[in-house]
C-alpha cells in the first residue's frame, strides 16, 4: 500500500485493539509448564492437556467464521475475548489438574472466535492489491504487542506462572472494551443471503484445501516454537521463562523487517515462490535452535525464524481472502484457520514425545527438514491469487443465483 494511502480507520482501530490484547497474550506457551510444574503432572500429561486445548480451537474457529458472517464482526470479536478472559482466570485459579484441564478446554472453545472476524475486517476493508501488506502490518501490530508480552512473561514467569494467565485475561477484557467502544457496529448478512448458504462450500474448494494442507503443516511447525520451546529450554538447563526473551526477539524482528515487504523484488515474487523462500528461512532458524546452546545464539535463530514467519503470514491470508467468494471471507478464513487448531492438537503430543525420547537437537532438526519439504511442495501445489478474481467475476455474471452480500466497507 503506498505511503500516501493510509489504512482505513476501522482497520487502524482494530490493530490498536489487538496490540492491547497481544500485550498479555503470553500465557499459552506456558500452559504445559504450569500443568507440569504447578500441578506436578508428567510431561506427557501436560502435552495431552495442551492437545485438548488445541482440539477445542477447531470448532471455535469455525464458529467464529459463522458468527462473523451472521451476527457481525464486532459482536463476535467481543464475545470471543470475554470468553477467553473467563477461561484464563479459571486456569489461574485451578487447584488441580482436573480444573486446569477444564479451563484449558474452555479457553480453546473461545480462543479462536475473534480471529476470523478480525481477518475478515482487514480483507474486506483493504483493496485486493494491498492485502499482502495489510496482513503483514496486522502481523507486525501483533508482534509490537508481543515485544512487551515477552518481557512481561520473562518477568512474571519467574515469580508465578499463574499471573501470566491473570494478566492475559485483563488484556482480553481491555481489548474487548476498546473494540466495543471504538469500532462501528457492522450489520450481518440479510436473511435472503443467509438462505443461499449452500452456495458457499469452502471444503469443496480444491484451491482452499491445498492451502489448508500446507498451512496445517506450517502451523504444526510454528506451534513447536511456541508450545514446546519453554520445555526445550528447560531441558537444556536454561530458565523456561527465557522463552519470553526469544518471543520478544522474534516480535522485534517482525516489526523492524516490515520495510522488506515493500522491496520491489519481494513484491514481484509469486505467492508460491514467496512461501517457498519463507520456509527456507524457517528451516535456517530451526537449524539454529538445534545447534545453539547459548541465549545469544538462540536469540539470533529466533530473528531468522521470524523473517520466514513474516513472509508466510502476509501472503497466505491475502491468498485465502482472494479465494473467497463475496460475503464468505469469514467462513473461508475460518476453515483455513482450523489449521492452527489441528496443529495445536498435534504439536504438544509430537513435541513432548520427541523431546522426551530424542532431545532438543532431534526436535528442531526434524522441524527444519519438514520446512525444506514444504518449500518444495509450495512450488508445486500452491495456487496463484490471480485465480480468485476470475472466479468471483464468473459468480457475479450469474444473476439467477444470488450470493451472500459482503459486509459494508467501513
Amino acid at each position: 500500500m503506498p505511503r500516501s494511502e493510509p489504512l482505513p480507520r476501522t482497520v487502524r482501530l482494530l490493530l490498536l485493539a489487538r496490540v492491547v490484547n497481544r500485550l498479555g497474550a503470553f500465557s499459552l506457551p506456558f500452559l504445559t509448564a504450569l500443568i507440569s510444574t504447578g500441578h506436578g503432572a508428567s510431561l506427557a500429561t501436560a502435552g495431552l492437556v495442551s492437545a485438548a486445548f488445541g482440539l477445542a480451537t477447531i470448532p471455535s474457529r469455525l464458529a467464529g467464521g459463522h458468527l462473523a458472517d451472521r451476527i457481525g464482526r464486532r459482536t463476535t470479536i467481543v464475545l470471543g475475548l470475554c470468553g477467553c478472559a473467563a477461561a484464563q482466570l479459571a486456569i489461574a485459579a485451578s487447584a488441580s489438574v482436573t480444573w486446569a484441564v477444564a479451563g484449558a478446554v474452555l479457553l480453546g472453545l473461545a480462543f479462536e472466535l475473534y480471529e476470523p472476524p478480525s481477518q475478515a475486517i482487514i480483507g474486506e476493508s483493504v483493496p485486493e492489491q494491498h492485502r499482502v501488506r495489510a496482513f503483514s502490518l496486522f502481523s507486525a501490530a501483533l508482534a509490537a504487542g508481543g515485544m512487551g508480552a515477552g518481557l512481561l512473561a520473562a518477568l512474571l514467569g519467574r515469580w508465578d506462572l499463574r499471573w501470566l494467565f491473570v494478566t492475559d485475561a485483563a488484556t482480553c477484557l481491555a481489548c474487548a472494551l476498546l473494540i466495543r467502544l471504538a469500532l462501528p457496529r457492522d450489520r450481518p448478512a440479510p436473511p435472503e443471503a443467509v438462505q443461499d448458504d449452500t452456495a458457499v462450500r469452502p471444503l469443496r474448494d480444491r484451491a482452499l484445501l491445498s492451502v489448508l494442507a500446507t498451512g496445517t503443516a506450517y502451523a504444526l511447525i510454528n506451534q513447536q516454537t511456541v508450545i514446546t520451546l519453554p520445555l526445550a529450554l528447560a531441558r537444556q538447563g536454561l530458565p523456561a521463562a527465557d522463552a519470553g526473551l526469544l518471543f520478544t526477539a522474534a516480535a522485534a524482528t517482525t516489526v523492524l523487517a516490515q520495510p522488506l515487504i515493500r522491496l520491489p523484488w519481494v513484491t514481484r515474487l509469486t505467492t508460491p515462490v514467496a512461501l517457498a523462500l519463507a520456509h527456507l528461512l524457517l528451516a535456517a532458524g530451526l537449524t539454529g535452535y538445534a545447534l545453539a546452546r547459548t541465549l545469544p545464539a538462540l536469540l539470533g535463530s529466533a530473528a531468522v525464524w521470524s523473517l520466514g514467519d513474516l513472509l508466510v503470514m502476509g501472503r497466505v491470508y491475502a491468498l485465502v481472502t482472494d479465494l473467497a467468494p463475496p460475503g464468505a471471507s469469514g467462513r473461508y478464513l475460518a476453515v483455513f484457520g482450523t489449521s492452527w487448531g489441528i496443529a495445536a492438537t498435534l504439536a504438544p503430543v509430537l513435541g513432548t514425545q520427541l523431546l522426551s525420547h530424542a532431545g532438543t537437537t532431534a526436535l528442531w532438526s526434524a522441524m527444519a527438514v519438514f520446512c525444506l519439504l514444504l518449500a518444495a511442495l509450495h512450488l508445486r501445489v500452491t495456487p496463484e491469487p490471480a485465480r480468485a478474481p476470475r472466479r468471483r467475476a464468473s459468480r457475479e455474471r450469474r444473476p439467477d443465483k444470488p450470493v451472500a452480500a459482503p459486509s459494508p466497507r467501513r
